[in-house]
């Protein structure tokens, strides 16, 4: 997964960021060459690890077998300074690479990804075959800067034990989540939450969902709109129903001595926490982390009928940096990875969804406990993406220490996000 929206791969390769930089220094400086008399030789670096790039490799083999013109080395370089550090250089050290959806429009402004259009075309790469949600953050100024070979959408899980043991149905509005949440949270004798209703993977993510989920949007065509009355509505929503329900310093004890995120220690997976909103990927580890755990997954609880199966849609994308010496043969190899075969069998190495909708009803991910909820959510109306925009990373900074604050009892939903529009002002444009 990748930077503030994460999937299982993203965690996995932002993981291991601080020690994979041996493989990326190796390949510095030394993009394509040595096919002037035979085969272009691209380079493939991949944020990926573990066994993600295990599959990588294998594809990668399959697709050097498949022709004879082009010999992809793939080299896995979980390092995203240094990525964008070759980027920036007129030498670049790869051809074509892969990041996450809400860095696209930052990098594109700075002009360090080529313009995909041309290849759209020339590879007849239909994009109507892909969840528009996520196409929305692969543009800038009206082209198209890279391509989602995966997809994650946000739903909420629940512990069916502990909601059948306080008497709880699955909420499907607002007012049934606040009561769940309520019920499901348990307190010891000197107060300490021993059960937590609802917990947040990441509160950034969760909150921006439940943005979504109150009718709020977080930026239009001028830029960002932290105040957006639905933003303000669920962030005040939960202030008041998770956070004070308990405390905002009995809460943040809770979260401090939660386990690690997807591991057996994981406070969903352990259940100590009841209900969470999160990512697909979620299926895959419950199988392999926590096999006995007896759980479901539903739609977010929407605040109005017309807002029903909202969700925040995030990326993991593709892209050709504009300093390639072999674009042709990148886009070539880049359409080889989004093709319905190679996607369907890395989404379902990673447990993510494919970025193409004519594979959500795949046979393949049927395996994966309840995967169809977080699928059929991809194509709703009401599913979302935050936009990339150049003022993305800034934006998402401001935006995860307000709700840091609101989080610790410091501040109200709507003073935080005022500050936030205080902030925009000197974002870069």
């Amino acid at each position: 997964m990748k930077n503030s929206f994460f999937t299982t791969s993203r965690s996995r390769r932002l993981g291991v960021i601080a020690i994979a930089t041996t493989a990326a220094l190796a390949l510095a400086g030394c993009s394509g060459g040595g096919d002037s008399d035979g085969p272009t030789t691209l380079k493939f670096s991949y944020l990926w690890s573990g066994p993600e790039a295990k599959v990588l490799e294998t594809i990668i083999d399959d697709f050097n077998e498949s022709q004879d013109d082009i010999v992809v080395k793939g080299v896995s370089s979980p390092d995203q300074q240094k990525q964008l550090t070759s980027m920036s250089s007129s030498n670049g050290s790869f051809d074509i690479s892969d990041n996450f959806g809400e860095n696209v429009g930052s990098w594109a402004a700075k002009g360090v990804l080529a313009p995909l259009d041309e290849y759209i075309e020339s590879e007849s790469i239909d994009l109507d075959d892909f969840a528009p949600a996520a196409l929305e953050q692969m543009k800038h100024d009206g082209q198209t800067y890279a391509l989602p070979i995966a997809v994650h959408s946000f739903q909420l899980l629940y512990n069916k034990t502990l909601l059948d043991k306080a008497g709880v149905e699955p909420p499907t509005t607002m007012d049934e989540l606040a009561d769940a949440v309520e019920k499901l949270t348990v307190t010891d004798d000197a107060g300490k939450i021993s059960q937590l209703g609802i917990g947040d993977a990441k509160t950034l993510t969760t909150l921006t969902t439940m943005g979504f989920a109150f009718g709020g949007s977080w930026s239009d065509k001028n830029g960002p709109t932290p105040t957006d009355p639905g933003n303000i509505e669920a962030v005040d929503w939960w202030q008041k129903n998770v956070v004070d329900l308990v405390g905002a310093d009995n809460l943040a004890d809770f979260k401090a001595g939660e386990g690690q995120y997807l591991s057996a220690e994981d406070s969903f997976f352990s259940g100590k926490v009841a209900m969470i909103i999160d990512g697909e990927w979620r299926a895959a580890s419950a199988s392999e982390v926590a096999p006995e755990l007896d759980w479901g997954v539903t739609s977010i609880p929407a605040a109005s009928p017309k807002l029903e199966n909202s969700t925040q849609v995030t990326s993991s994308t593709l892209f050709i940096p504009t300093n390639s010496k072999h674009k042709d043969e990148a886009a070539e190899f880049l359409s080889y990875l989004l093709s319905p075969e190679v996607m369907e069998k890395f989404s379902l190495t990673l447990g993510n969804l494919p970025a193409r909708t004519s594979l959500l009803d795949s046979d393949a991910y049927s395996d994966l406990p309840n995967f169809e909820v977080w699928a059929d959510a991809l194509t709703s109306p009401n599913a979302q993406s935050l936009a990339s925009a150049p003022y993305s990373a800034e934006y998402a900074t401001d935006l995860d220490n307000a709700f840091d604050d609101v989080v610790r009892g410091k501040s109200k939903a709507e003073k935080a996000l005022d500050y936030v529009t205080t902030r925009t002002k000197s974002y870069t444009k």
